[in-house]
Protein backbone atom coordinates (compact mmCIF):
# COMPACT_ATOMS: atom_id res chain seq x y z
CA UNK A 1 0.00 0.00 0.00
CA UNK A 2 2.77 2.44 0.90
CA UNK A 3 4.48 1.81 -2.44
CA UNK A 4 1.33 2.71 -4.36
CA UNK A 5 0.78 5.80 -2.22
CA UNK A 6 4.36 6.98 -2.63
CA UNK A 7 4.17 6.41 -6.38
CA UNK A 8 1.09 8.65 -6.51
CA UNK A 9 2.94 11.36 -4.58
CA UNK A 10 6.11 11.13 -6.68
CA UNK A 11 4.37 11.00 -10.06
CA UNK A 12 2.00 13.82 -9.12
CA UNK A 13 4.85 15.96 -7.86
CA UNK A 14 6.75 15.43 -11.09
CA UNK A 15 3.64 16.30 -13.12
CA UNK A 16 3.18 19.54 -11.20
CA UNK A 17 6.85 20.45 -11.62
CA UNK A 18 6.75 19.88 -15.38
CA UNK A 19 3.62 22.04 -15.67
CA UNK A 20 5.17 24.87 -13.67
CA UNK A 21 8.34 24.69 -15.76
CA UNK A 22 6.20 24.83 -18.91
CA UNK A 23 4.71 28.13 -17.74
CA UNK A 24 8.20 29.57 -17.30
CA UNK A 25 9.20 28.40 -20.77
CA UNK A 26 6.08 29.97 -22.26
CA UNK A 27 6.88 33.24 -20.48
CA UNK A 28 10.27 33.16 -22.19
CA UNK A 29 8.76 32.43 -25.60
CA UNK A 30 9.97 28.81 -25.65
CA UNK A 31 6.66 27.35 -26.80
CA UNK A 32 7.92 24.07 -28.22
CA UNK A 33 9.71 23.33 -24.95
CA UNK A 34 6.60 24.38 -22.99
CA UNK A 35 4.41 21.99 -24.96
CA UNK A 36 6.95 19.20 -24.53
CA UNK A 37 6.91 19.78 -20.76
CA UNK A 38 3.12 19.75 -20.76
CA UNK A 39 3.20 16.38 -22.49
CA UNK A 40 5.59 15.10 -19.81
CA UNK A 41 3.23 16.44 -17.15
CA UNK A 42 0.34 14.60 -18.79
CA UNK A 43 2.36 11.37 -18.89
CA UNK A 44 3.28 11.62 -15.20
CA UNK A 45 -0.35 12.28 -14.26
CA UNK A 46 -1.30 9.20 -16.26
CA UNK A 47 1.14 7.14 -14.19
CA UNK A 48 -0.23 8.58 -10.94
CA UNK A 49 -3.78 7.89 -12.08
CA UNK A 50 -2.91 4.25 -12.84
CA UNK A 51 -1.63 3.88 -9.28
CA UNK A 52 -4.80 5.46 -7.91
CA UNK A 53 -6.88 3.12 -10.08
CA UNK A 54 -5.19 0.12 -8.44
CA UNK A 55 -6.55 1.28 -5.09
CA UNK A 56 -10.00 1.93 -6.52
CA UNK A 57 -10.16 -1.50 -8.17
CA UNK A 58 -9.03 -3.22 -5.00
CA UNK A 59 -11.73 -1.51 -2.97
CA UNK A 60 -14.37 -2.10 -5.65
CA UNK A 61 -13.42 -5.78 -5.54
CA UNK A 62 -14.34 -5.94 -1.88
CA UNK A 63 -10.99 -5.07 -0.35
CA UNK A 64 -10.86 -2.71 2.57
CA UNK A 65 -8.70 0.38 2.02
CA UNK A 66 -7.28 1.82 5.19
CA UNK A 67 -7.55 5.58 5.09
CA UNK A 68 -4.33 7.11 6.35
CA UNK A 69 -2.89 10.59 6.44
CA UNK A 70 -0.39 9.46 3.79
CA UNK A 71 -3.21 8.35 1.47
CA UNK A 72 -4.99 11.66 1.95
CA UNK A 73 -1.72 13.45 1.22
CA UNK A 74 -1.30 11.44 -1.99
CA UNK A 75 -4.84 12.30 -3.13
CA UNK A 76 -4.16 15.96 -2.37
CA UNK A 77 -0.99 15.85 -4.47
CA UNK A 78 -2.82 14.20 -7.36
CA UNK A 79 -5.73 16.64 -7.38
CA UNK A 80 -3.43 19.65 -7.06
CA UNK A 81 -1.23 18.41 -9.91
CA UNK A 82 -4.29 17.89 -12.11
CA UNK A 83 -5.45 21.45 -11.44
CA UNK A 84 -2.00 22.94 -12.02
CA UNK A 85 -1.66 21.02 -15.30
CA UNK A 86 -5.02 22.25 -16.56
CA UNK A 87 -4.23 25.85 -15.66
CA UNK A 88 -0.72 25.58 -17.12
CA UNK A 89 -2.22 24.38 -20.42
CA UNK A 90 -4.34 27.52 -20.54
CA UNK A 91 -1.45 29.81 -19.56
CA UNK A 92 0.86 28.32 -22.19
CA UNK A 93 -1.88 28.80 -24.78
CA UNK A 94 -2.43 32.44 -23.75
CA UNK A 95 1.29 33.21 -23.90
CA UNK A 96 1.53 31.61 -27.32
CA UNK A 97 -1.21 33.91 -28.64
CA UNK A 98 0.37 37.11 -27.31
Amino acid sequence: METIILNIIIQSGDARSFAMEAIQCAKNGEFDKARELMEQSKDKLGCAHKEQTKLIHAEAGGGKTEISLLLIHAQDHLMTAMTVKDLANEIVEVYSRL
